[in-house]
């Protein structure tokens, strides 16, 4: 005596199966090209323009602070901010750069002097600010 038993095989046919596959490679491909656009495009802007704080000086009412670039693309310093904390700074108007405020690329500097009456032992935040590229911030107690 045989015994028949009906088993159901179910699956997927091999053409759903091969466009699915398909499908998955082109998501991660796409995936894989805007992280890749992105992280190449800040590292790009990054390596461009990088400015970096040699030195800060305090004199009566004035603070020199000085700007050294070592990226491979000219800096051009649209603003200067100074304030007592890092979500309180403001405008300075009355600022001065020597040479220029352009700061030339591979290890060129520059020196901004800000017209600002500081109070001695009080920590200043600074934010240098170029037309393109990152802000430079960094905070500085006064002596």
């Amino acid at each position: 005596m045989t015994k028949k038993t009906s088993i159901s095989k179910k699956a997927i046919s091999p053409i759903l199966a091969t466009l699915l596959l398909i499908v998955i490679a082109v998501a991660a491909i796409v995936v894989t090209y805007a992280w890749v656009m992105t992280y190449m495009t800040s590292t790009g802007t990054q390596a461009g323009i990088m400015l970096r704080k040699d030195a800060v000086s305090w004199s009566d009412g004035l603070i020199t602070i000085y700007v050294r670039n070592v990226g491979t693309a000219d800096a051009t310093i649209d603003a200067v901010y100074i304030g007592t904390s890092s979500t309180n700074m403001t405008l300075q108007s009355s600022v001065t750069y020597n040479p220029t405020n352009i700061v030339e690329k591979n290890g060129g500097n520059i020196n901004i002097t800000v017209t600002y009456s500081w109070t001695p032992k009080t920590t200043y935040y600074f934010r240098i600010v170029p037309k393109v590229g990152e802000a430079l911030v960094f905070q500085e107690s006064a002596p």
